[in-house]
């Protein structure tokens, strides 16, 4: 009875691997699985093992970017011990950091929608996961607040650091700092500005916040 083999060496990640390296290496996506597969020595049934078209393998780069991401924050004995605040700031230096690995495809894969990344289709499925990281941010902060009015709202404030990381990842395309600094202040004023917004004391950082756009965004 014909069953499954189970014996395959190839991976997910080195699937991945050969597509982001051919789509960098010919600055074109594959055409076809067939001739992708063929080119790389992979047996289609392989390759539909693990993804069941390239547009789902796409998708996959950044679900795997944002897996790495939590992962490298996990391994850190300290992070259960952070504050919301420090969860953010360690979540968004940890994923433009896998970016940064990652630049010369992420750049690519944004081509002409560099301004507005949202219009990226494998990015939708990635706001989700972002969306859902902030909601738990807020959900655990809430727990054991008894009075309604001291509680924050998670659905605001996930789809606010939605948009949070579309304005930060258009300021990394962007950033031509050294190490991109620049990108890490962006990242730590932004987000104290979400949480004085959401402490009621916005005042100061929004000025400094505002301060800071204007001279890395009008004065270019």
């Amino acid at each position: 009875m014909a069953t499954k083999s189970t014996a395959s060496k190839m991976t997910e990640d080195k699937i991945l691997g050969f597509y982001m390296d051919e789509v960098l290496e010919q600055e074109a996506y594959p055409k076809s699985v067939y001739k992708f597969c063929k080119n790389h020595k992979i047996k289609e049934e392989e390759f539909y093992t693990f993804f069941g078209s390239f547009e789902a393998l796409k998708e996959r780069v950044w679900h795997k970017f944002y897996e790495n991401t939590i992962n490298v924050l996990h391994k850190n004995g300290e992070y259960t011990s952070f504050t919301n605040k420090e969860k953010l700031l360690s979540f968004y230096y940890t994923f433009f950091e896998v970016l940064t690995l990652n630049r010369s495809y992420v750049l690519y894969v944004l081509g002409e929608h560099v301004t507005m990344p949202d219009r990226v289709k494998e990015l939708k499925s990635l706001r989700p996961k972002v969306k859902a990281f902030a909601k738990d941010l807020v959900e655990a902060g809430n727990e054991g607040k008894t009075l309604k009015i001291t509680k924050k709202n998670p659905q605001v404030f996930a789809e606010g650091a939605w948009f949070q990381f579309l304005f930060l990842l258009r300021f990394w395309v962007k950033d031509s700092s050294a190490g991109f600094e620049k990108t890490d202040m962006a990242i730590e004023k932004s987000v104290t500005t979400v949480f004085d917004v959401f402490d009621n004391t916005p005042l100061d950082s929004l000025l400094d916040f505002g301060k800071f756009l204007y001279k890395e965004t009008v004065t270019k």
